[in-house]
């Protein structure tokens, strides 16, 4: 596959640590305005722009997407960011709980997205993709980056590390992540490393199938105009996109649990009966339910928590039916199929507003909070990376919000320009 340096825009050092945002959609609107008031450099004043604004600012506005523009443009004249000249590579390391994982910064190729190289493991909602890309052409640049995984390769493995023995662009601790940042920008290096990719042949989107996706629409649309316009030339910035590129068994994935808001009119005991007769082994915990494997889930209802197991004759339907689709083994597709569509109620968990997900480091007092006295909340196993790239290699697509990656790719620290 084709991953290639670039002139990256980013911030001077002595800032950096005051620009890394979580990213943009991991707040809620309050919690976004709520946290740029203290931080006036942060790079979700300028991922989230509606914080500029009143609350009942319409957040898709065309003045907010120009906010961001300016906020930009700002930051650049004040020296905040600086614009690189040479064609580099970055190596992006985080540090987080005892775990320790390194990805390559370039940018990817819009063709390769088209064509599968880099494979997709879920849909896209429209909405979502329409404001990253009016933020995207509003800037002129790409700000989030696509955090991609590929399957390890020694070689570049070595190439990488002996990279990391120079001295640091970056290296600060953001709340309970370390980050460490170096350029690679020496010609050998960046021709051993580019050549090494092409030896690889494909990515998997891990995290931020919106950004990519929104990306890939904006270079489109570019290639267009430019086509129309008797310019192009297929080596212009919008023909590819910014990406953090990671090794798959460095990769952490937490679970991704699910809370339902009501019991859909069964009592507890009601639901306990129904969740037997539909195939599963029930057990009364005394304790908070953490399923330590697959096909293990935990059920917290009415104030007490369930531990729930396949029984032999559903697991193996499951195993058979997984044989020939990935998708059907995996644990959110068990609890869909088998749990929340037939008993809950829940047809289509991206649009029933009954369904609410909860991800990551939230524990089970976060289920427990939010279920209250009358919803139901499942606790599971998280996917795995092998279940992903397979689903992905069968060409399928995941039930939603089926991985959580931790730690999160920090915004803010990489900008790829595609417009002059």
């Amino acid at each position: 596959m084709k991953v290639l340096p670039f002139p990256c825009t980013r911030p001077a050092p002595e800032v950096a640590a005051d620009v890394a945002a979580l990213p943009y959609d991991v707040f809620d609107r309050a919690e976004a305005a709520a946290y740029v008031e203290g931080h006036p450099l942060s790079f979700l004043n300028i991922d989230r722009p509606e914080t500029q604004f009143a609350p009942d600012q319409d957040m898709y506005a065309p003045e907010v997407y120009a906010k961001a523009s300016e906020l930009l443009q700002e930051r650049i004249a004040d020296h905040t960011f600086l614009q690189d000249g040479a064609r580099s590579y970055y190596l992006y390391e985080l540090a987080w709980n005892g775990h320790v994982q390194t990805g390559l910064v370039g940018i990817c190729s819009i063709d390769e997205y088209e064509n599968g190289t880099i494979k997709r493991h879920e849909l896209t909602r429209e909405e979502k993709e329409r404001d990253r890309i009016e933020h995207i052409r509003a800037l002129g640049y790409q700000t989030g980056p696509i955090f991609l995984t590929y399957r390890d390769q020694p070689v570049l493995d070595i190439i990488i590390g002996a990279a990391k023995s120079a001295t640091p662009l970056y290296h600060f601790a953001d709340a309970d992540v370390e980050q460490t940042v170096w350029e690679i920008k020496r010609p050998d290096a960046v021709e051993a490393i580019h050549a090494m990719f092409q030896q690889i042949p494909c990515a998997y989107i891990a995290d931020g199938h919106h950004r990519a996706a929104s990306a890939v629409k904006v270079g489109l649309e570019l290639r267009r105009e430019a086509q129309a316009a008797g310019t192009f030339t297929g080596k212009e910035p919008f023909n590819y996109f910014l990406s953090v590129l990671f090794p798959a068994s460095q990769l952490t994935v937490l679970p991704y649990n699910r809370i339902v808001a009501d019991r859909s009119g069964l009592t507890p005991d009601e639901l306990i009966g129904r969740v037997r007769e539909a195939g599963f082994h029930v057990e009364e915990s005394a304790g908070a339910v953490t399923p330590a494997t697959h096909g293990e889930f935990g059920m917290f209802t009415d104030g007490r928590w369930w531990r729930l197991s396949l029984a032999d004759d559903l697991a193996a339907a499951i195993a058979e039916g997984s044989k020939d689709d990935p998708v059907a083994g995996l644990d959110v597709t068990v609890l869909q199929n088998y749990l929340l569509e037939p008993i809950m109620g829940i047809g289509d968990p991206r649009c029933d507003p009954r369904i609410d997900f909860v991800g990551g480091i939230r524990g089970t007092a976060e289920l427990e909070r939010r279920a209250g006295a009358d919803g139901v909340a499942f606790s599971l196993h998280a996917t795995d990376i092998d279940e992903l790239m397979a689903v992905a290699d069968a060409g399928l697509l995941m039930p939603p919000k089926s991985t959580w990656f931790e730690p999160k790719l920090r915004s803010g620290l990489f900008l790829h320009r595609i417009a002059r």
